[in-house]
């Protein structure tokens, strides 16, 4: 291969037999003999469970990893003896972007330039063309770190193109944004493949955001499993993509997890609007997926995603199956008792939260249920995450009512604390430690010790199928999902608070992970959760969605769709932005000093 001559014109990316290790007490194959190409002027994607390999491809790719073995062309050049060479002809926006956020918009993207050679002629056209294209051209003053994410996530899509690339890489671009953020970013992309003929390579968590590309490399364990035209791919789940109706009074989830019981036969099951939607393993009968109630299972065309979930079942061996994850608390007597009180565990009343001038929650209203699993939704700087905050106890309310598990959190915040779990978005961890060190640590933070301490541990390393001897560190990202929700857990918390637990992990974890929640609540634990994945909601049996610090929504998943009015009611997605947009719409044509 190394002296095969490349055609330029037509791959802008070749790879044979590519490997690379990590050296180590366990050395790490983290890509394991791929050979791939990507075509000059399109639009690729790489797709995988955590721990594929992509980002380990993205980054050899720009020349800042060396392979093991194997061989890597980028623009006819190869990257192993010249990497200097491609990294000037190439941009790369890593997941973690470099923005210095006491710089404005316009600092940004100076000193980007300047660190990159661009001429001054040059950068003051692609200045104004890079601010037009992502709606930032009336923020050019404002500080970075006074950002939305969304707007993080576009200015630094702008900084990496304030020269003009030939190939442009992408590492989970949109982790972390909302769907109006993601849809205005993919907008961007798409506008320069077809306007400047830009190849593009990028990862991502989202199956939808691989459907608008020309090709999709799915990976697992260091291998491509499968690449090809979105459509192409999609074809190997047709004719066992199906869905369910739920029968009266059968939630949706509940629906789901029963399909999900028989892993022999289901390879996945969603929620999505009023339906299930499920994909049968190849020779499974479709009339054996009887349901209470008589509900009648039909066939429908199959997406991406379904191809996707297809593929993994069918090529991983399970270390774990999807039963295993879910939760079967041990002393859950007291928490079923409380799921039976009809008062709420949670009322907030005209609450509100200012940060000097700036009103982030305005007079927000809602009451969660015991057992309930309760979602905040809302655009990046809508509030939902200053809301959130408050209602762990972690930040003080300005003025309004807040009481949580029967505290009121004006008064008495570390009581309630007691009675809470909370994973943040990015949980601590100490990697150096093992799994069993890591719940003794937590335990103890909770006031658990001795026996006790010990009990609580032995249960929790068996509900979440976690191996004490395990170093946290090299856990994949699913199960330090897994050790977070354990430590929150240890002290069976009447209430357990999620910060955006799905972000970044890949379709076959969330999976998991909601099905663990599922059997969370279904033993009395208060779930709430805040999230990204529109699609996420439906496992909600209430959601609340955000904007500008008011409530735009709030109701049944159901309920919130019917609210987007015809069109939307069986998308969530869309549903959300119609919401959002319409509202926004609305404020804009509200005079002055109105009433909103």
């Amino acid at each position: 291969m190394n002296d095969q001559i490349v055609d330029t014109a037509k791959d802008v990316i070749v790879a044979s037999d590519l490997v690379k290790t990590f050296p180590g007490r366990r050395p790490l194959t983290a890509v394991d003999s791929i050979s791939l190409s990507v075509h000059t002027g399109k639009l690729t994607a790489l797709v995988g469970p955590d721990g594929a390999g992509k980002t380990t491809v993205i980054r050899m790719v720009a020349g800042l990893l060396a392979p093991s073995s194997g061989s890597l062309s980028v623009l006819g050049i190869d990257v192993v003896e010249k990497p200097q060479e491609v990294q000037d002809r190439i941009s790369y926006m890593p997941q973690r972007f470099g923005l210095y956020e006491d710089l404005s918009v316009m600092e940004n993207m100076t000193l980007y330039a300047d660190l990159h050679g661009v001429p001054e002629a040059y950068r003051r056209s692609n200045f104004k063309r890079l601010l037009a294209m992502t709606d930032m051209d009336r923020f050019t003053a404002r500080p970075a770190g006074k950002l939305s994410g969304g707007m993080k996530q576009k200015l630094g899509l702008a900084c990496t193109l304030v020269r003009s690339p030939e190939l442009l890489l992408l590492d989970e671009p949109s982790v972390g944004v909302d769907p109006l953020s993601r849809r205005d970013l993919w907008r961007i992309i798409e506008q320069l493949v077809a306007e400047d003929s830009l190849s593009v390579l990028v990862s991502t968590s989202y199956l939808d955001e691989a459907e608008r590309c020309d090709q999709v490399l799915i990976m697992h364990e260091g291998r491509i499993l499968a690449q090809g035209h979105p459509e192409k791919l999609r074809k190997r789940a047709e004719g066992y993509a199906c869905s369910v109706q739920p029968p009266q009074g059968m939630r949706a989830r509940d629906v789901q997890a029963r399909l999900l019981e028989d892993s022999e036969h289901i390879a996945d099951a969603v929620p999505r609007g009023d339906a299930v939607r499920f994909i049968r393993m190849p020779g499974a009968d479709q009339n054996r997926f009887d349901l209470p109630g008589g509900a009648a299972v039909m066939s429908r065309k199959a997406e991406l995603e379904d191809a996707f979930m297809l593929i993994l079942r069918k090529t991983q061996q399970e270390k774990a199956p999807l039963a295993e994850a879910s939760v079967q608390q041990g002393s859950t007597s007291a928490l079923a008792a409380q799921a039976s009180r009809n008062e709420p565990v949670i009322m907030v009343r005209d609450l509100v939260r200012k940060f000097g001038d700036f009103t982030a929650v305005d007079s927000t209203n809602f009451s969660v249920q015991h057992g309930e699993i309760f979602g905040l939704l809302g655009p990046n700087g809508a509030g939902k995450t200053t809301t959130f905050r408050m209602l762990c106890g972690l930040l003080p309310a300005t003025s309004g009512y807040l009481e949580v598990a029967g505290v009121n959190l004006r008064t008495a915040r570390a009581k309630a604390r007691g009675r809470i779990g909370y994973v943040s978005q990015k949980f601590a961890l100490y990697g150096n430690l093992s799994v069993r060190d890591n719940l003794e640590f937590f335990g103890g933070a909770y006031g658990l010790y001795g026996k006790r301490l010990q009990q609580r541990i032995a249960v929790s390393l068996e509900q979440f199928s976690l191996d004490g001897h395990a170093q946290s560190g090299e856990l994949p990202g699913g199960y330090k999902q897994r050790l977070a929700m354990a430590s929150a857990l240890l002290h069976e918390p009447e209430i357990l608070f999620l910060d955006e637990p799905t972000s970044g992990i890949d379709p076959l974890a969330r999976r998991s992970f909601w099905y663990t929640i599922g059997g969370l609540a279904d033993h009395g634990t208060t779930i709430i959760v805040t999230t990204h994945f529109m699609e996420e909601a439906e496992y909600c049996d209430r959601i609340v969605i955000q904007d500008a610090g008011k409530t735009v929504a709030l109701g049944t998943p159901a309920e919130v769709r019917a609210q987007a009015g015809e069109g939307s009611n069986q998308d969530m997605n869309s549903a959300f932005i119609s919401i959002v947009e319409a509202k926004r719409s609305a404020a804009a044509a509200q005079p002055a000093g109105g009433a909103a």
